[in-house]
């Protein structure tokens, strides 16, 4: 990796000279729980939901007495490494609205490739004395209740259906609460208010393996005895390996120079081209007639769960699974970072950059114990400004925003050559399977779009309804007039549209599950010199676990930008 140490020194320059990003933009089997952190399950499932049943916020139980075992998202119980009993101790108070503190100082989460061996030394002992908690602290149980559908929304009348908060606009806003707590539980049991979670920079050239305090040697040589550790991560992408922002369950076997570059490219689909509004970065209503998933949900943050969790194992354990994700502690830095992107996404002053404004998504709450062990209520609304919250982000330099992609063919005629060998959406039958690579040719709303035209709308391709085996890591690429040449199209090309990924995070009794996806595509026909064509060359190339998988819709579309 000493190659990538030089190509980060070119293109990660230091904090003082990053430029305005306006300017930029054009072998255990069983686990004892004491050994787990906070208890935690791992992350959370997408239930299939009558359209009518979600028209109000989604609201967490006053009475946690209600939470049940959270065997969402394993093969079996016996084949969990991890433990699934991990509801919080209950409590005879209700819950009490949360009122964030003064901050007189903020927390300030560093890059976990910079930090100094002081803080490590500190993080280790905050780690270890949280795995030193007993098994009924309410420390323990703050989070995973919400992973596997543990709690259901009797609180809105419907005690059938389980909250959800992954594959919708939940997603962000919970899990940003969930660090908040975390952290400030950490800071307190080693007496430091301003102990803040390292983030895990993987936007960044230099941050692109697992940072080295979380497989640093403890003490006698023992990587166990460092509390940062977990047995459970794949070995073959331990340091110095290169990431994969494109994970897709094998090796790319792309060069270390490469593979930065991709993930550079990667990084820029997921946060310019296709996050162009509210609805493709957060994801939208879980009651949306066609609701979809947003851009780094289902892109980076699922590879990173993908890359690091373990193939070898039943369950993909850790992070590979979401049952089991939050036992690893990289999970919060992974988290961290995503969090971090909600906030650049903000300050990218964008038209259209903006939280929803739903009273649906202000409302939503959930429950958590806090760092005074106090059962409190906290909402949506509340979480917006992370100053307010008292924290903030070390600056790093942010090379992905000038690592647009570029074109493998300028002035393709692909769909010309294409018509009457590709069929045309109206004459497809859906739903389409997705067992095979997917040609269809689309209908676009306009051609040759002015600039006035493309500052009032974006242009966005839709996947809708696409149904999927939650039992399987999930991962196929979609692709916009790509040439079929033999050579493969990567995200380092202006054709490749995005990514539409799963991890395993099977839901009760539901093998198949539904979600969508939304691809900015104004740029990119703007780089292929395509913004004449009529109709446009979707290709869905099946990548992993996509043999049951279908689409139900396929179209394009203009959204205003508010």
């Amino acid at each position: 990796c000493q190659r990538l140490k030089v190509s980060c020194k070119a293109n990660a320059a230091e904090d003082d000279n990053i430029k305005s990003l306006e300017t930029l933009k054009t072998s255990h089997n069983v686990v004892h729980r004491r050994k787990t952190l906070l208890g935690l399950g791992g992350l959370y499932g997408l239930t299939s939901i009558p359209s009518s049943a979600l028209a109000y916020p989604i609201t967490a139980p006053d009475n946690i007495s209600d939470c049940v075992a959270a065997t969402d998202g394993v093969l079996g119980p016996e084949s969990a490494l991890r433990g699934i009993a991990c509801c919080p101790p209950s409590s005879a108070a209700k819950p009490k609205a949360y009122m964030l503190p003064d901050f007189h100082e903020l927390r300030v989460r560093p890059a976990a490739q910079r930090v100094t061996p002081e803080y490590i030394a500190k993080y280790q002992q905050a780690m270890a004395a949280m795995k030193a908690l007993p098994d009924d602290h309410p420390h323990r149980m703050v989070h995973c209740a919400y992973c596997n559908g543990s709690y259901n929304q009797g609180m809105n009348n419907h005690p059938e259906l389980k909250i959800q908060v992954h594959n919708n606009w939940l997603f962000y806003p919970f899990h940003r609460w969930y660090l908040y707590f975390y952290e400030r539980i950490l800071g307190k049991l080693i007496n430091d208010p301003t102990f803040a979670l390292p983030y895990w920079n993987w936007d960044n050239p230099t941050g692109m393996m697992i940072p080295a305090m979380f497989e640093a040697p403890g003490t006698n040589n023992d990587p166990r005895a460092n509390p940062l550790f977990d047995p459970y991560r794949n070995v073959v992408h331990l340091p110095p390996a290169i990431l994969d922002l494109q994970f897709r369950g094998i090796e790319s076997g792309a060069s270390c120079i490469d593979q930065v570059s991709v993930n550079l490219s990667t990084m820029f689909n997921q946060m310019v081209t296709s996050a162009t509004d509210t609805d493709s970065f957060f994801g939208t209503d879980p009651n949306a007639p066609n609701p979809i998933v947003g851009t780094i949900e289902r892109g980076a943050h699922i590879s990173m769960h993908a890359w690091v969790g373990n193939p070898r194992l039943p369950n993909r354990e850790d992070m590979g699974n979401f049952y089991s994700a939050g036992y690893d502690p990289l999970f919060y830095s992974h988290h961290s970072n995503v969090d971090r992107m909600w906030k650049i996404w903000k300050d990218l002053n964008s038209k259209g950059h903006l939280e929803p404004t739903s009273q649906d998504w202000l409302n939503a709450s959930y429950v958590f114990y806090d760092e005074n062990e106090e059962l409190v209520r906290v909402y949506n609304k509340d979480c917006v400004d992370i100053n307010k919250m008292g924290y903030d982000y070390e600056r790093t330099a942010l090379p992905w925003i000038q690592s647009r992609p570029t074109p493998r063919v300028k002035g393709s005629n692909v769909v010309a050559k294409s018509i009457g060998t590709v069929k045309k959406v109206k004459d497809v039958k859906f739903p389409l399977k997705l067992d095979k690579t997917v040609k269809v040719l689309v209908k676009r709303p306009a051609t040759n779009r002015t600039k006035a035209d493309k500052e009032k709308a974006n242009e966005m391709l839709f996947l809708n309804g696409i149904t999927f085996n939650s039992e399987m890591f999930l991962k196929f690429d979609v692709l916009v007039n790509d040439v079929d040449d033999g050579i493969e199209t990567t995200a380092a090309s202006s054709e490749f549209a995005g990514t539409f990924s799963q991890v395993p995070h099977k839901h009760g009794d539901k093998m198949l599950m539904t979600s969508g996806a939304a691809f900015g595509i104004t740029e990119l026909l703007e780089d292929m010199e395509a913004e004449g064509d009529e109709y446009l060359l979707v290709t869905l190339v099946p990548q992993s676990g996509t043999d049951d998988a279908t689409v139900s819709e396929i179209k394009i579309q203009l959204v205003p930008i508010i």
